[in-house]
């Protein structure tokens, strides 16, 4: 039997003073809300009161201290996995604001249905389907659960639910420590649940990418 679940958790809120677009760039950890909320995730998907026995995560610090709940609670240390880390930007470590000044920067933003600025969508997608096939067939039973970024797990959201790539990056339907969670039924995957067991009112969401 292959797996049962598998959970796209993205990080918590980050420490992030200067409000950059942190992207793949070191040194950016979770803030004391951020561990918060990588808790209340943890603690939402051990509610599910389903088996969880594998645990993925993004090599940046960020996903990785928001796995430390997950351990915690479910005794799993975690595997990292290259293929679901946060894409690449040209813009990393500038603010949008202060970059969209810079003249020589406008031609990374002429084709956003690229985007013209970063790893290609297709990219992304292709990377991140080939992490979740390769869980689902190698985890024998039971729930996965991969800490991953933002981008990616909606440009799954989108392929798995038959959308176009090419999105507003304002419009992702992706919180802070939000939970996605998927099924394979033969060769299809389905999105079977979103959760957002984080609180969010007073939260910062500036560095996506």
């Amino acid at each position: 039997m292959p797996a049962e679940l598998i959970h796209l958790v993205r990080h918590g809120e980050v420490y992030n003073p200067d409000g950059v677009l942190y992207e793949r760039l070191p040194g950016f950890r979770l803030s004391d809300d951020g561990r918060r909320m990588a808790r209340a995730a943890a603690e939402h998907i051990q509610g599910l009161n389903r088996p969880v026995t594998a645990l993925l995560s993004s090599p940046l610090q960020r996903t990785l201290e928001s796995s430390e709940p997950f351990t915690e609670l479910f005794g799993l240390e975690p595997r990292i996995e290259d293929r679901v880390i946060e894409p690449t930007n040209v813009f990393a470590g500038l603010r949008m604001s202060r970059a969209l000044r810079r003249p020589w920067k406008w031609r990374h933003l002429r084709r956003p249905s690229v985007p013209s600025w970063g790893e290609p969508y297709t990219q992304v997608v292709e990377r991140m389907r080939a992490a979740l096939d390769e869980s689902w067939h190698t985890t024998p039973e039971g729930d996965v659960v991969m800490v991953s970024h933002q981008a990616p797990i909606w440009l799954t959201h989108l392929s798995v639910a038959g959308l176009p790539l090419p999105h507003d990056p304002r419009t992702r339907r992706c919180a802070l420590s939000s939970v996605t969670s998927f099924e394979r039924r033969g060769d299809v995957w389905r999105e079977v649940s979103y959760a957002e067991p984080a609180p969010l009112d007073d939260a910062v969401d500036v560095g996506a990418v």
